[in-house]
């Protein structure tokens, strides 16, 4: 481990859903209040924070979000706004690398359901410009890439059954894992065969249970420089690796249209800063905005072969024990749920994916803790997306 990997010490989340009755600055002052009540200290402590939303000046009509969060602090530090939590997260990491930084709070917030009908048309932009000007939905660059995909390694027939049923699974999957989670939107187990009839009643390929829902909620974090994590924690996880890359916003532009290069590559940066290799990996909080989107991450981040995660995926599920089983080895996938399950509050995503892996790898996760001979996990990742595969972000969380 480097001796400057910043480490997370404290960790605090919202319920995600429909939170119509409550403002932004009450779900992120409760999502930051946990996790400086975790992490031991007291927003003075503070020397900065990094926030993320995407949204909020459309559906709240909030203008400089780090002045109203200035005023929500009573607080005078240095604050920067970005997009996503990840984005937030890896700003907050360089700034503490550097030296410039001992605590720093990093939080996400959205409140989607509030303007759903204008936010669509954003959401519309967000994926792929020229899509939108074509009339598309954000759902039908799913289906793109799907068809895309079956087509690319000859998946037809009773084969591609069995790559539908496996992305039923994945559904069915996450669903089991939010029935654990309290702060999931949806704790509601479900049945293949309910995800295929949705399907059937569009006529589509994926249909209502193979989509992340709209969500509001916020999430933080405390993020300490080495020194400072061994004074306030004594389980502190570090961020071993944060990572980066990007890719064409146009998706017909791009050269591979079955998976996400910005992925790969984020990956592959992230393995060599952590000084680690892929089967190391035990638990993963992957960006299922689709079920399909679950299914290419495997491939997009190495643990499946290309063109074959659906087999993987189908076999595991056939009597799932809680992991997906590749190559001989166990990998655990949103244990909380996942964004189809727990919810995609798009600001405070990452945050969510993140407050996952803290908890399991501190072995503090309750009904949803994994034991790895018998102890908890000792590595787990984290992948977000902004727009559709435009950009993604990895961050490698460790124990030691």
């Amino acid at each position: 481990m480097n001796s400057q990997n910043p480490a997370i010490i404290g960790v605090g989340r919202t319920k995600f859903g429909e939170h119509y009755e409550r403002d932004p600055e009450s779900l992120i002052e409760e999502a930051g209040l946990q996790a400086l009540d975790s992490a031991g200290i007291t927003r003075k402590d503070l020397n900065a924070c990094y926030l993320s939303d995407y949204f909020l000046q459309v559906t709240n009509k909030i203008g400089l979000e780090e002045g109203f969060f200035s005023e929500l602090l009573e607080l005078h530090v240095p604050m920067e706004k970005t997009r996503s939590f990840s984005s937030a997260l890896l700003n907050a990491c360089h700034a503490i690398q550097s030296g410039k930084y001992d605590l720093v709070l990093v939080g996400g917030m959205e409140k989607m359901t509030d303007r759903w009908d204008k936010i669509r048309d954003d959401l519309m932009l967000l994926e792929d410009p020229w899509s939108y000007y074509a009339g598309c939905t954000p759902e039908a660059n799913h289906e793109l890439l799907l068809n895309g995909y079956a087509k690319k390694y000859g998946i037809k027939g009773k084969q591609l059954e069995k790559l539908y049923t496996a992305l039923a699974q994945i559904s069915v999957k996450n669903h089991k894992n939010a029935t654990k989670n309290p702060q999931a939107q949806y704790k509601n187990p479900i049945t293949v065969e309910q995800v295929i009839k949705a399907r059937g009643n569009h006529c589509k390929s994926l249909g209502l249970f193979d989509f992340a829902p709209v969500s509001d909620g916020a999430s933080a974090l405390i993020l300490a420089s080495p020194k400072a994590a061994k004074k306030c924690s004594d389980i502190p996880v570090y961020v071993l690796a944060s990572s980066s890359a990007t890719d064409y916003i146009t998706f017909p532009s791009r050269e591979d249209r079955t998976g996400f290069v910005a992925t790969t590559l984020a990956m592959q940066t992230a393995l060599k800063q952590a000084n680690v290799d892929l089967t190391e990996i035990q638990i993963a909080e992957l960006y299922d905005q689709s079920t399909l989107l679950e299914m290419l991450s495997l491939e997009d981040l190495g643990f499946c072969k290309r063109g074959k995660s659906w087999l993987d995926i189908h076999k595991s599920c056939e009597d799932y024990q809680g992991f997906y089983e590749i190559g001989g080895r166990k990998l655990y996938v949103n244990l909380n749920g996942g964004l189809k399950a727990d919810g995609n509050p798009l600001g405070a995503t990452g945050g969510a994916q993140i407050f996952e892996i803290f908890k399991q790898l501190q072995g503090k996760a309750d009904s949803r803790q994994v034991h790895l001979d018998g102890e908890a996990p000792k590595l787990g990742c984290v992948s977000e997306l902004e727009g559709f595969g435009t950009k993604s972000y990895i961050h490698i969380l460790g124990r030691n």
